[in-house]
């Protein structure tokens, strides 16, 4: 399997099980939707933003069906400008490349810097898929627990009404 071993590890010692699939390397959602079309799962689109300061850093998870409107998550989040973070601040918090935005990344945000937005539609999901820190797969995990693994990675994390 491809992607970060601390992340299977992790998810081994927490008895998540997962499936995973291979496929050829997916950039951008577009290019992932084609290998997911089998898939029974929520795909997401992760997008990771910063603050106009540059100390706050934020990953912003909803379906990928989804269209966003930064200016409407700004007044729906009330943290400000938002912008996205660069790649050299992706690698930084998230140890992760543009194209491979994933909330696995959180396995290396080690000072549990970044908070989470989630689309509270997610909730209906009963799994969810996201990039093993890597774009050349895919893994599905039951929703129930991603939301363990969120709990075990301590980072913040909040449901945020229809943000788009």
């Amino acid at each position: 399997m491809r992607g970060d071993p601390k992340l299977y590890q992790l998810l081994n010692e927490l008895n998540i099980s997962y499936d995973y699939y291979a496929h050829p390397e997916a950039p951008t959602v577009e290019e992932a939707a084609k290998y997911w079309k089998d898939l029974d799962a929520t795909h997401c689109k992760n997008l990771f933003f910063r603050n106009h300061k540059g100390n706050q850093h934020y990953l912003v998870i909803l379906d990928h069906r989804q269209t966003l409107n930064i200016r409407d998550l700004e007044q729906r989040l009330k943290q400000g400008k938002l912008t996205f973070a660069s790649p050299k601040r992706l690698m930084k918090y998230l140890g992760l490349t543009p194209g491979s935005v994933t909330p696995f990344g959180l396995i290396n945000d080690s000072e549990r810097h970044v908070h989470l937005f989630l689309d509270e539609r997610l909730r209906d999901s009963e799994h969810i898929s996201f990039h093993p820190c890597i774009n050349t797969a895919s893994l599905v995990i039951a929703y129930r627990d991603f939301l363990r693994f969120l709990e075990h990675q301590g980072n913040t994390w909040e449901y945020v009404g229809k943000m788009c």
